[in-house]
């Protein structure tokens, strides 16, 4: 099991997040947990500021470095003895998020996810946390829909949490490629038509065809994800549509003109 500590002043934003659908469901079962902390709640005085001017002038609020570092320490004291943490910092300065970084936290006991807001939190608190994240290039309100995603993609890495044992490793960006189409009833649908190799029955056809696809889809969509991967022979010979004999020309001809 993973336990997830989200650190917001917004808590309430959470909890239909936390009952609903597979992440409900793993919740019941206890395949994972998801604490929510109000950082207003460890905010002094009677009116509980968790905010305050930037120093140096500038439109915004800044988050107060000290609500949020009590919560966060009270969150550790609930740990058990020996608990494999990582605390991440929700924001849009931090390392764009990736499966690669999914499949990373779940191999924690534990993830604290301290959501920003307003202008940001005080930047002393980067000292305390042990890596920043965020989910894209634009701005959110806070860090709580960042968190709620990172969450989410997560815990699909649990053993258990999915229906299908298998379902995680078909999914977009595991294997570094989009995800192949999917199809369901009727078989023809306002004039469109499922594909006939999906109902041919022949397993290793669809796998053939899935997996073209998945190749072409990329290629289409986002040919920067084929940079970093080594294709296969199988694999170009889907993408680019050729039988073994040209797949080998093409690529004698590749290295004849890197001789050059």
């Amino acid at each position: 099991m993973i336990r997830f500590d989200i650190l917001t002043l917004f808590p309430g934003m959470f909890d239909g997040f936390k009952e609903e659908s597979i992440l409900g469901r793993a919740h019941e079962e206890g395949l994972i947990s998801i604490v929510v902390t109000n950082i207003r709640d460890f905010a002094s005085g009677r009116h509980k500021v968790t905010d305050d001017y930037s120093f140096g002038g500038g439109c915004g609020m800044v988050m107060m470095a000290e609500p949020v570092m009590r919560a966060l320490e009270n969150v550790k004291t609930s740990l058990g003895p020996g608990t494999r943490g990582r605390v991440v910092l929700m924001s849009p300065q931090g390392k764009r998020f990736c499966q690669e970084d999914a499949i990373r936290l779940a191999s924690y006991d534990q993830v604290a996810l301290i959501c920003g807001h307003y202008e940001g939190v005080d930047e002393r608190i980067s000292s305390f946390v042990d890596e920043e994240l965020s989910i894209g290039d634009f701005v959110l309100t806070g860090g709580e829909v960042a968190a709620m995603a990172v969450v989410d993609a997560t815990s699909r890495m649990i053993p258990g949490v999915l229906g299908h044992e298998d379902s995680a490793g078909s999914d977009s960006f595991f294997e570094g490629l989009l995800d192949y189409p999917h199809f369901t009833r009727p078989r023809v649908w306002r004039g469109l038509a499922v594909p006939e190799v999906l109902l041919s029955g022949d397993h290793e056809a669809i796998r053939l065809y899935r997996r073209a696809q998945s190749l072409k889809r990329t290629a289409a969509r986002r040919p920067d994800l084929l940079e970093g991967l080594k294709l296969s022979e199988e694999d170009e010979r889907l993408l680019y549509d050729l039988p073994k004999k040209k797949r080998r020309d093409r690529r004698k001809k590749s290295i004849e003109k890197d001789d050059y």
